[in-house]
């Protein structure tokens, strides 16, 4: 596996320093595009066929101070059986007074399941035979905000419609207690949800797909109802504190990226909505939904680093559209506020190729040592 996976990774790099190259001729245009397909991996589901598509647009050209909107999007054939669909837009409107932000997917995918609690999580082996399930999923969670006067203030509301289908349950799955409390049996369990939210949001960061300075701090609180159709009622609340601090006695485009966030819950949380951690977007290293219980919170501390050798000639340009970063951090689940007896280390590095300005694609290699095992990572945009 690992010499496909390092096969993979020099193919994608020299595509992707060819359509770095690419890309210089498009930038005049107000729709930048760049795209790449071929053969892929993720830790969670293997060797894969898919493409990634990175569209970057002003919703209005003659405002040069608006920030470019961001919609990646990602799909993939699994080897294994199954596909999915991503797209995570960053829209924003009217001298950025107005944004749209969310997530919307699809998946037919074989996922894993270990139970809840870190205890549980921990001592359950992943194999087909006692954590493998097929999940059909779907949500769509637009976001939107507006501004608080001319502050960096943005006030807003969230709608988040999904449906969560565990089929073919392995033998491990279909005996889990808390599976079996929810109705789960050999055939499966279907969950629903339908919830509304506010947030409340403070962010000076000078790109949010890829911010060099800045702070943002967001607070959001999500109701989940049998009323509005939800399978369970019950509650979500989450912190989400980043700051960006460029570190220009190194040279420009370095900086050092630090996160803390918290996800809570309240209520008859379904096993499919409970909070986690171990995903591309925080502790890189841990399996998706690995570790999962009523509430989570995590750190991250990253450096980010690219090149800068100038724009004398052609290879000096398309050499510093290269960079590296490297990460640490720090999570827990619990049924507990938090939990520091169990705590889960992550530390890693990366490569980044920026395909647009200020627009990365990434490579992370993350290491899990509680389980200790390396995962890697191919994503569009920073993971924070």
């Amino acid at each position: 596996m690992k010499k496909n996976v390092l096969f993979i990774i020099a193919v994608t790099i020299c595509a992707l320093g060819h359509a770095a190259n690419r890309d210089s001729i498009r930038q005049s245009r107000n729709l930048r595009f760049s795209i790449l397909g071929g053969p892929g991996y993720t830790p969670d589901y293997g060797l894969l066929i898919g493409g990634s598509g990175l569209f970057t647009f002003s919703t209005n050209p003659a405002d040069s101070t608006l920030k470019r909107s961001v919609l990646p999007i990602a799909f993939a054939y699994m080897t294994n059986g199954g596909g999915s669909m991503t797209c995570r837009p960053q829209l924003f409107f009217n001298e950025d007074r107005f944004r749209i932000f969310g997530q919307m997917y699809f998946f037919n995918t074989l996922n894993h399941y270990y139970g809840v609690g870190y205890d549980t999580n921990t001592a359950t082996e992943r194999d087909e035979e006692t954590t493998q399930y097929r999940g059909v999923d779907f949500q769509l969670n637009p976001v939107f905000l507006f501004r608080y006067r001319d502050t960096d203030l943005f006030l807003g509301a969230a709608l988040d419609v999904g449906h969560n289908n565990m089929k073919d349950p392995s033998f491990g799955v279909a005996g889990d207690p808390d599976y079996i409390a929810q109705g789960g049996d050999a055939d499966g369990l279907r969950m629903t949800k339908v919830g509304v939210g506010f947030k409340f949001s403070y962010d000076t960061r000078d790109v949010p797909a890829n911010a060099y300075s800045g702070l943002f701090v967001e607070a959001s609180a999500n109701y989940y109802a049998k009323a509005f159709g939800s399978s369970y009622s019950y509650g979500v609340y989450m912190l989400d504190y980043r700051q960006f601090k460029s570190l220009k006695k190194l040279g420009e485009r370095r900086l050092l990226a630090w996160m803390v966030n918290g996800r809570f819950t309240s209520g008859d949380v379904p096993i499919t909505e409970l909070s986690m951690v171990g995903s591309p977007f925080d502790l890189r290293g841990y399996y998706k939904g690995h570790y999962r219980d009523r509430n989570a919170v995590m750190a991250v501390a990253e450096y980010r680093h690219m090149l800068n050798l100038g724009e004398e000639t052609r290879f000096r340009r398309l050499l510093s559209k290269f960079g590296f970063v490297a990460w640490g951090g720090v999570g827990s689940v619990s049924k507990s506020f938090i939990d520091t007896q169990n705590l889960l280390p992550n530390f890693g590095a990366g490569l980044r190729i920026e395909l647009q300005p200020r627009m990365n694609f990434r490579l992370d290699i993350g290491h899990d040592p509680v389980n200790n095992q390396n995962l890697f990572y191919f994503n569009m945009t920073e993971a924070f």
